[in-house]
């Protein structure tokens, strides 16, 4: 694993919403060192763009998918460009 900053925008799938996602992914994701932001989705999906290494986004999407009311059934992911991102956040 490379040291190397990427930034990936994901679409989390499954039961996502109305068990505690974005607060573990906010809350995870800056105990982690990561940028970028969080989101639902009217679809019942949650969106999120994360930046950090590899590593980092590997180790919060096993974090989240490990919590006990969170049940992630598909990921769709794909790498974006850098953003000038220094905090990680919800979005409305």
């Amino acid at each position: 694993m490379t040291k190397e900053q990427i930034r990936k925008h994901i679409i989390f799938h499954g039961r996502v919403q109305g068990v505690g996602f974005r607060y573990y992914a906010v809350n995870k994701a800056r105990a982690l060192g990561a940028s970028g932001w969080v989101k639902n989705l009217y679809d019942g999906t949650v969106e999120m763009e994360i930046q950090g290494t590899e590593l980092q986004i590997e180790e919060l999407i096993l974090f989240l998918q490990n919590q006990r009311f969170i049940d992630i059934e598909h990921v769709d992911s794909k790498r974006i460009p850098i953003k000038d991102d220094s905090d990680f956040r919800e979005r409305w």
